[in-house]
């Protein structure tokens, strides 16, 4: 099972302060969060991608390739990578190119995104959204899998003779996670490519997250890639931790109650009711991640949201801490016990990541 952190990159202000951090700020904090979560024993840090305000990330390869160059074992993955209005092409190369710099410790996750103008300032038309994210991830993949790919497709110029450079690492391209929430044909596409399906549920109640996983798990077998049990699933939450939960509630309530997501709508026991977001102690994050599993089954991945709604960089390293000492160890342990033979416990690893744990 892997744990980490992923970062949607928002501009907010601090509600208790009236204080907003400059895109330069924000930036540098998204490094150092990286930093802590390799430092505390994380396993993943992703990072999404925006092009809008209030957001940062427009170049999430920059950003990872500079956080490969500071870390030694955290897989760096993005939160999501927009399939619809990137060139695939750009994509196979530079995700290539930052799995060599990082020795193989890429992986990334395909998504729409949810901010309709991108589109239009990529040339695209978000009516054809999913039509795009179809022909757009079937050139990527073989663009990683063939040396000379001949193309012709609705939302690009054709290629003849085309070769992607550089290569995958060792020939093996980064795992690739298919990330929705509400869409169907997302889970189908992970389903029919044996690929990952990651479902960010931070918005959603439990059973909505269910009957995606389980279409995704029942696609999965169906195209011959191994029982439902055995499908890559990754889920999304959130949580904000103080080790008395009347603590948590307390210091978390103005950040949630004018958070640009969520702000202004229901209370925060509501949503916490609803929702996989946990606010309290770290026993109650541990039992709360636990429950996912019963709803969803075994699965591979789980991301944490924990620097958003402007909160400060020292109050999300102090919940890094926390994450990394005492929730993690015992969710690692607990997931290991109850995860049945034959499932398995993480995404398929990169061979060079295979070939150091061995030399380790």
């Amino acid at each position: 099972m892997q744990f980490g952190v992923f970062t949607v990159g928002d501009v907010t202000t601090d509600p208790t302060n009236g204080r907003t951090p400059s895109e330069h700020e924000r930036i540098k904090a998204m490094v150092a969060i990286a930093l802590k979560a390799e430092e505390v024993g994380l396993d993943v840090f992703a990072t999404g991608e925006h092009h809008n305000p209030p957001f940062v990330p427009s170049s999430p390869t920059t950003m990872l390739g500079h956080i490969a160059a500071r870390t030694e074992n955290l897989v760096l993955s993005t939160s999501t990578t927009l399939i619809t209005t990137n060139d695939p092409v750009k994509i196979a190369e530079d995700y290539a190119m930052l799995q060599h710099l990082a020795d193989g410790r890429v992986d990334l996750m395909m998504g729409r995104g949810n901010t309709g103008p991108v589109y239009p300032w990529f040339g695209q038309d978000i009516r054809q959204g999913i039509a795009l994210a179809v022909e757009h991830y079937a050139l990527l993949h073989r663009l990683w899998r063939e040396d000379v790919v001949d193309w012709q497709g609705s939302f690009r110029t054709p290629l003849q003779g085309f070769t992607a450079t550089p290569r995958p690492l060792d020939g093996t391209p980064p795992f690739v996670w298919h990330g929705s929430i509400r869409s169907p044909e997302i889970a189908e596409q992970a389903a029919y490519y044996g690929d990952g399906f990651f479902h960010n549920n931070i918005f959603w109640p439990q059973e909505h997250t269910r009957r995606m996983v389980e279409l995704y798990r029942e696609r999965y077998a169906h195209y011959g890639h191994g029982t439902p049990e055995q499908a890559i699933v990754g889920l999304g939450g959130q949580v904000f931790m103080r080790h008395n939960s009347q603590d948590a509630v307390r210091e978390f309530r103005p950040y949630f109650d004018n958070a640009p997501v969520y702000g202004h709508g229901p209370s925060l026991e509501e949503f916490t009711e609803q929702t996989p977001l946990t606010v309290g102690s770290p026993q109650q994050v541990i039992e709360r991640t636990l429950g996912f599993r019963e709803a969803v089954g075994d699965y591979q991945r789980q991301l944490f949201l924990m620097d958003h709604a402007g909160l400060p960089l020292k109050t999300v390293l102090e919940q890094l801490d926390i994450l990394g000492e005492e929730v993690v160890p015992v969710l690692r342990k607990e997931f290991e016990r109850l995860r049945p033979a034959g499932v398995p416990a993480t995404a398929p690893p990169h061979p060079a990541l295979t070939r150091k744990e061995a030399s380790a």
